[in-house]
């Protein structure tokens, strides 16, 4: 009979229950009494009753202290909502590059943008790279595929161009020796006499 009632009872709900048993008898708990069947499967209240008292046990076991982030605020509440912030934490966390749509992809790649172009070392390099993100810019607002919008702008090869060469200037002009420093070269021909 105990076999019958077994298969016209919920499987998640009987491997539930034999989770729970078995954990309670690892820890030297009672076992809780099972609800008592009315014609095959439990009702709301004694699947309640049953998931209560398992939770019970295992907060006296203390299976629930010391858990990760216990006693710290959730990360990321607080702000404005953000329906696509699941696939953004997941790329963020995972490091994920060239996943997601394009509108998030693009708008990483400008907020990348100064340190990705700084890295070019000619103007022609600069200004294809720009091309080529103000072109997929565009293309990524013509695409009617659903998702976040594409709010992110276009960006000019000429003033960007201009920027990276201020950039770079600046660079240079921060790692050379101040004027002055420098003592005079000594001719290592000349003996002093």
């Amino acid at each position: 009979m105990a076999e019958d009632r077994g298969m016209d009872e919920d499987p998640r709900l009987r491997a539930a229950r034999y989770r729970v048993d078995r954990a309670a008898r690892e820890h030297g708990d009672e076992v809780p009494a099972e609800p008592e069947r009315h014609a095959g499967t439990p009702t709301g209240t004694e699947r309640a009753m049953y998931v209560e008292t398992a939770i019970q046990q295992a907060i006296r076991r203390g299976d629930f202290d010391d858990l990760p982030g216990a006693g710290k605020p959730l990360e990321g509440l607080g702000g404005s909502h953000d329906p696509d912030w699941w696939i953004k934490r997941k790329i963020q966390t995972e490091q994920l590059s060239g996943l997601g749509p394009p509108a998030l992809r693009l708008r990483i790649e400008h907020a990348e943008f100064e340190d990705r172009v700084d890295a070019f070392h000619r103007e022609e390099d600069v200004r294809e790279y720009t091309e080529d993100f103000s072109r997929r810019v565009v293309e990524a607002r013509r695409q009617l595929l659903g998702g976040p919008p594409v709010v992110t702008p276009t960006r000019d090869p000429d003033e960007e161009v201009a920027a990276w060469r201020a950039r770079r200037e600046a660079r240079a002009a921060a790692s050379a020796p101040p004027a002055g420093s420098e003592r005079p070269a000594r001719r290592w021909w000349r003996r002093g006499r």
